[in-house]
């Protein structure tokens, strides 16, 4: 029987227009599997219902580079309301297309292809089968170009070898998570169509550790999006590089005590393959507890696992990949596709809206890309009015009625959210210590 979830997404891509050529979709997700727990790293793997939205038959050659790819990720949403990419698999080489009707009406082909509108439902199973699993780094998500045969092929290994891994400090029974799974095909990217391959789905952890699927399938839309959904403020940008692929850029500044804001920033790589080596912005204040959290390559992906380094000069906040050389560039842990990186750091400077720049590791042009979103603005949180830099009659009358519409300038003080005395206190202690 088909749950009111499912005819959501047959509604969606029966109602849509067929692209022209291949279009390869995520349709569903599910069947979690658990592995359990080595060495501190516990396993899952996910099912996965592949749909082709396209009016040209998606290659399914399991003797060539030109087949589908899986990748499977996890990502989680912490109490206090960051999004963080925790987990991570190999790429599950696809070897054969069933021919079913998921999301639109199959107009079926053979084994090595999944005709116009049809669908090819795989278990959890088969996406953590070790003989299929396969390194990213062998796969350009920009042209869909596929290693082939590649690394690791036919190769069993323990059981967390490969899978869907995430350390045990990142499972959290009861937690918020988020299942996400990519597809990247030769001949999707080759139609243009590479910009859809990414869907989600709303998960969590039992008490026993297991991975469970909970609502419906987000599709064509990468778990990034949750965290503007889920999280007042957040904003998401996407960056379409020329010449390659897509980013997308989340932002949010967090009020997280009087006079101090926490700027969070997510850096997520859809297809490019020119991926991203440093982020930068301008900010004002007193800076303090930066962080850096990005998911962990593993099972031999022959990628560096390491954090970046952080730097505040000249009025502006920067993080940037380790140190490199040409040799070490395929090595380096820039932001991939695939994989989302974040940072974090604390400011006494009010937000405002600032330039956001995103260098590119691998050489071309442009050379960054920017998007704007709240940074860091000024540090004086009672210099409400002009003339700014001095403090005065007009920034008390700003303030008042700043409070008197509930606007965020007067909420200054704990309980956030709620405009009471400690509000006022806050300001008028901040007026009488004047700004820096």
């Amino acid at each position: 029987m088909m749950t009111a979830a499912r005819a959501l997404i047959v509604l969606a891509a029966a109602t849509a227009s067929a692209h022209a050529g291949p279009d390869l979709i995520i349709g569903d997700i599910s069947g979690a599997n658990s592995y359990g727990q080595l060495d501190g790293v516990h396993a899952y793997s996910l099912g996965v219902t592949s749909c082709n939205l396209g009016d040209e038959s998606v290659n399914w050659f399991d003797a060539s580079p030109d087949h589908p790819v899986l990748a499977q990720n996890l990502y989680r949403l912490t109490d206090d309301g960051r999004l963080q990419h925790v987990g991570m698999s190999h790429v599950a080489h696809a070897f054969a297309a069933l021919q079913t009707s998921l999301c639109s009406t199959c107009q079926p082909d053979d084994f090595q292809h999944l005709g116009p509108g049809c669908s090819n439902p795989s278990s959890s199973g088969i996406s953590g089968g070790q003989p299929y699993l396969g390194p990213r780094a062998e796969v350009n998500a920009s042209t869909g170009a596929v290693q082939f045969p590649f690394t690791g092929s036919g190769e069993f290994g323990n059981t967390i070898e490969k899978r869907l891994q995430v350390l045990d400090a990142d499972v959290h029974p009861g937690g918020t998570y988020f299942a996400e799974l990519q597809h990247v095909a030769q001949d999707d990217a080759e139609a243009g169509a590479g910009a859809n391959n990414a869907s989600y789905r709303r998960a969590g952890m039992t008490v026993s550790n297991a991975l469970t699927l909970t609502g419906g399938v987000f599709t064509e839309t990468p778990a990034i999006f949750a965290w503007g959904d889920e999280v007042p403020g957040v904003q998401i940008s996407t960056l379409d590089i020329p010449g390659d692929g897509r980013l997308h850029m989340g932002a949010n500044a967090t009020q997280v005590a009087p006079g101090q804001w926490r700027y969070d920033y997510a850096v997520h790589n859809l297809s490019s393959h020119r991926s991203v080596a440093s982020i930068s912005l301008p900010a004002a204040g007193a800076i303090s507890g930066d962080e850096f959290q990005a998911p962990l390559y593993h099972s031999n992906e022959p990628v560096i696992n390491g954090p970046w380094s952080f730097g505040v000069s000249g009025g502006v906040v920067s993080w940037s990949i380790p140190p490199h050389t040409p040799a070490t560039d395929q090595t380096a842990n820039a932001v991939r596709w695939g994989t989302m990186y974040t940072y974090s750091f604390v400011s006494d400077a009010a937000p405002t809206v600032g330039q956001i720049e995103l260098g590119l590791f691998r050489p071309g042009a442009p050379g960054s890309v920017s998007v704007s979103g709240p940074v860091p603005g000024t540090s004086c949180v009672a210099d409400l009015a002009e003339p700014f830099g001095s403090l005065d009659f007009s920034d008390v009358a700003a303030f008042l009625t700043a409070f008197g519409t509930m606007s965020g300038e007067a909420d200054l003080a704990a309980p956030f959210g709620v405009f009471d005395f400690s509000d006022v206190g806050a300001f008028l202690t901040a007026f009488g210590a004047g700004c820096p």
